[in-house]
């Protein structure tokens, strides 16, 4: 089975909720566990969470989430064209964070790859950053 969805929104708070309930959505035809959907739901809240908070400095440009699955594998990747990541190895680790003025946890790559069983950041300053995972569902 192979299904795939493409959501574009404004980087406003209140989307992050509308991406992860858009996400579950779509893949419930998949039956998946209950502690999958939790993950997936968790990953998809903390990159769509980046891309608003870190990405943007205003609420000008979008964020795209597209979500695709195969058989039991589901692929998510989060993207904007915000300011991107200086530093990808120095964003991803524990407790960092660009914006302590906000008391943000930095814990926000660290939660999507505990998560998740896959995650690639592509970032480019002044372009943009995007997150890919990948899921591989229980059965």
């Amino acid at each position: 089975m192979t299904n795939e969805m493409r959501l574009e929104f404004k980087p406003l708070s209140e989307n992050e909720v509308f991406a992860r309930v858009c996400v579950a959505a779509f893949l419930l035809p998949l039956d998946p566990k209950v502690t999958d959907m939790a993950d997936i739901k968790t990953a998809v809240s903390e990159a769509v969470t980046n891309a608003i908070i870190h990405g943007y400095e205003s609420a000008e440009g979008n964020v795209e989430l597209n979500c695709r699955y195969e058989d039991n594998v589901v692929y998510i990747e989060v993207s904007d064209e915000g300011c991107g990541i200086d530093d990808i190895q120095l964003a991803k680790k524990p407790l960092y964070t660009s914006k302590p003025e906000l008391e943000r946890s930095g814990m926000g790559f660290t939660v999507m790859e505990a998560f998740m069983d896959e995650v690639e950041v592509i970032s480019e300053k002044g372009k943009g950053t995007t997150v890919k995972m990948l899921k591989r569902l229980k059965l």
